[in-house]
């Protein structure tokens, strides 16, 4: 018999373009995560409901009412509000991802990805390959034939938009990240459309005239599944000393560029936009139908721009910068408002921090490499078009970052 290390080798180096491994450490398991129909089921529902209180919040944010300096205290970068409320897509996002833990058998909304999440060939393609090497079901089976449709209806549909009948589709990413680079690679495969890839130190900006490629050809449809907008408006050029990633937002508010995920899509990215809910949930404000109170009460978790209520009632809470990842800048205190643990990177301070009322993650023990591990086990579920798709679980320390595993999981049968 093959030794565990051998197996686990051998299974995912036939795998094309993965990343099995990151950082020089393990991050895909050679192991499975059995679960039930009805526990799919649940994470889809919680997904579908968490996105409709999203998606209707995100019309309030947008209403000509709400002025620069609310949105501003919100902790949206000034650069980018003239973007935020650009309506260029019929969806917010057309990839977007939850985060959330199960607490008492329900599922607790964490944080919404839906600008530029990852964990996508995991979850639509690499999950079903681990199910077939131990013999489970794929809860995500049908999924990548949507991602797929998903894809080439957005790129198609923006590209009926620009004036040219051949128009140029490009996928970007950070070259040197192979995470970012495969996954971007992979959407750009699935997709199956004449497009090319370019990564983002080859694309060129020309102000008020259009994004161009390494051919030096003008880009009609930028595809940035991993190129975040807060990373976007900070790019500068070494030379002009110009805010290259201000001038591509314009090009796309002078309909110069299609980009997808679309800009609102960064609106909702926000974490903020959980304290606005929790805020109208708390006054029980109409705004929400009593239906959507009960998701509120049932899904979110209390968050707000203050820690005071968490102080004043002697509760743990979560200090995570509106605008973040991995866990970077992500704090714990305890009910004595004392700091507990924290992440050793701090990328975000300069974000406004929110409060979110802290919750265990559950813990579950999972075959590695270097033997069995107790690790804390986070959910992962995908909205496409504002519609429940694959999901899937990281396991890591208790605030997640980017040393993560990716636990695959199975429906026996």
């Amino acid at each position: 018999m093959k030794p565990f290390k051998q197996k686990r080798e051998n299974f995912y180096h036939s795998i094309p373009d993965f990343w099995a491994d990151m950082y020089g450490e393990e991050y895909s398991l050679y192991d499975i995560r059995p679960i039930t129909e009805k526990d799919a089921d649940s994470k889809r529902l919680f997904a579908y409901r968490c996105g409709k209180i999203l998606f209707k919040t995100s019309e309030l944010l947008a209403r000509e009412d709400i002025d620069d300096e609310s949105l501003l205290q919100l902790g949206f970068p000034k650069k980018t509000l003239r973007f935020i409320r650009l309506q260029t897509m019929k969806n917010k996002t057309i990839i977007g991802r939850f985060d959330s833990v199960e607490v008492d058998g329900e599922e607790k909304l964490l944080e919404f990805n839906s600008d530029t999440p990852t964990f996508i060939k995991e979850l639509f393609h690499v999950n079903g390959l681990v199910c077939n090497e131990f013999g489970y079901n794929d809860p995500n089976q049908e999924e990548e034939k949507r991602l797929q449709a998903v894809l080439r209806d957005a790129i198609i549909g923006e590209a009926r938009k620009v004036s040219t009948n051949a128009p140029n589709i490009v996928f970007t990413s950070h070259s040197d990240n192979i995470e970012d680079r495969n996954t971007v690679l992979y959407l750009k495969e699935l997709a199956d459309l004449p497009s090319r890839y370019t990564p983002l130190d080859k694309l060129t900006i020309r102000k008020n005239d259009g994004l161009y490629d390494d051919l030096d050809n003008k880009i009609d449809v930028l595809y940035r599944q991993t190129f975040p907008v807060e990373s976007l408006i900070e790019d500068e050029d070494p030379d002009s000393g110009e805010r290259i990633g201000v001038l591509l937002l314009e090009l796309v508010e002078k309909n110069k560029l299609r980009i997808i995920n679309p800009p609102s899509a960064f609106q909702l990215q926000n974490k903020a936009v959980m304290a606005i809910v929790w805020a109208l949930h708390e006054e029980n404000n109409p705004f929400f139908t009593a239906e959507e109170h009960e998701w509120i009460d049932k899904y979110f978790l209390p968050t707000y721009l203050d820690p005071a209520p968490f102080l004043e009632s002697g509760s743990s809470f979560v200090k995570k910068p509106a605008f973040g990842r991995e866990g970077d800048t992500v704090e714990i205190y305890g009910n004595n408002g004392e700091k507990v643990v924290e992440d050793k990177n701090k990328s975000y301070t300069s974000y406004l921090p929110i409060y979110q009322k802290y919750v265990d993650l559950p813990k579950v023990t999972v075959n590695t490499v270097k033997g069995e591990k107790e690790l804390h086990l986070m959910t992962g579920t995908f909205l496409l078009n504002g519609k429940p798709s694959a999901i899937g679980f990281r396991v890591g320390n208790q605030i997640t970052d980017n040393l993560s595993y990716f636990l695959p999981c199975g429906l026996r049968g």
